[in-house]
């Protein structure tokens, strides 16, 4: 809460929530420590809860969802506007105190708080999604809240100052990253307002942005985990040609092998399983072992190394074990050969070959997916 000039023969008030003592606020926030591991840093500076609430457009008949709303600085400013506001809040000591606050008032009764992890919550129909945002689920909560059916009208979110730009980043860019092409394939985003880390209670290490996403309606016709699949393989690597982020890497082109298996056994397409002879399995062998991928330390810097494929990180294990064991490598089959060849086809017919991840726009990927679901290659 915002600390103003202390008054003497104050202290012996009870309220931690009056405007006029600094020893009222401090014995607020005396009552239990913030969690800064569960990214507890109240919003303290009225006239930013102020302009934040602005900037949503609120109507009388909105049903808002707060994510993480604290001691409610943000909550009571949405509750004097709309019809019910629904917080959910992880931590029971501040749904306490955010029940507390209202009790009694006339938005006692507009007020709902769910107690739990936002990310595992089904959450109720919501029309605005207002939130100083836990720094550490802004990912899954983008994503979460782009999910939602129905969409909401628009979500006014406060984010680390990186993860902001990293959202509106354009091809080019430095921040561009896959969540930048994930979150504008679904939504405008806008930037709203920067926020220094002296407006937070504790202050974080980092600046803050506040970032209004107004949902695509009607959604893009278009599966999101066949899109994110293809965009996860050319963004570990979007330094380097898309040439070499598929065929340069051993990893990509056995999921892709396996994912078109299965597509050829789902439509009755028979395929020939036999290996290439020596000749064979050398020519085609030659691309692949002149830019193998090396491992973690060859994916980008400033990509989430947490947020690696599923089959990168079983890649790994697979080369320790071989390498430990001695274990020849494996002889090519033809339907090896074959998905290369279809993989090839489809970057150079997209012209994209010897692109990178990190130039291209999503009309781009857009013409890349289809063209791979034409040969029968999917990512999902």
């Amino acid at each position: 809460m915002p600390k103003s000039a202390s008054k003497k023969g104050s202290a012996g008030r009870s309220s931690p929530y009056s405007k006029d003592s600094s020893t009222k606020t401090k014995a607020a926030h005396s009552i239990f420590k913030m969690n800064t591991d569960l990214g507890q840093h109240i919003l303290k500076n009225p006239g930013v809860a102020d302009a934040i609430v602005a900037k949503a457009s609120l109507k009388q008949s909105d049903i808002v969802l707060e994510v993480g709303p604290g001691t409610g600085n943000l909550t009571t400013r949405i509750l004097s506007q709309v019809k019910k506001c629904i917080a959910v809040e992880m931590d029971p000591r501040m749904a306490a105190e955010l029940t507390k606050r209202v009790q009694g008032t006339p938005s006692q009764k507009k007020l709902d708080v769910l107690l739990g992890d936002v990310i595992k919550t089904t959450l109720p129909y919501f029309d605005v999604c207002i939130s100083n945002t836990p720094y550490q689920i802004s990912s899954p909560l983008v994503f979460k809240l782009l999910a939602q059916q129905p969409a909401p009208r628009v979500c006014l979110l406060m984010f680390q100052r990186e993860f902001a730009m990293r959202l509106f980043a354009k091809p080019g860019d430095k921040l561009y990253s896959r969540l930048s092409v994930n979150a504008q394939m679904w939504a405008k985003i806008d930037h709203v307002m920067r926020v220094g880390k002296a407006n937070f209670n504790p202050p974080p290490q980092v600046e803050s942005s506040v970032v209004r996403i107004t949902p695509i309606v009607p959604r893009p016709r278009i599966g999101f985990e066949e899109w994110d699949g293809l965009l996860r393989i050319c963004f570990v690597r979007k330094n380097k040609t898309l040439r070499s982020s598929f065929l340069g890497t051993t990893s990509v082109m056995a999921l892709i092998e396996s994912n078109y298996r299965t597509w050829c056994a789902q439509n009755d397409v028979i395929l020939d399983d036999s290996p290439l002879d020596t000749q064979e399995e050398e020519m085609a062998g030659v691309e692949e072992e002149e830019d193998e991928w090396e491992g973690f330390m060859d994916v980008d810097e400033d990509e989430d190394k947490d947020d690696l494929p599923e089959f990168f990180k079983e890649e790994r294990a697979r080369r320790a074990e071989a390498k430990r064991s001695g274990t020849k490598r494996k002889r090519k089959g033809r339907v090896s050969e074959l998905v290369r060849q279809k993989v090839l086809r489809v970057l150079e017919g997209c012209e994209l070959s010897e692109k990178r991840a990190r130039m291209c726009d999503q009309n781009d990927f857009l013409r890349m997916l289809e063209a791979f679901n034409g040969e029968g290659i999917h990512f999902a």
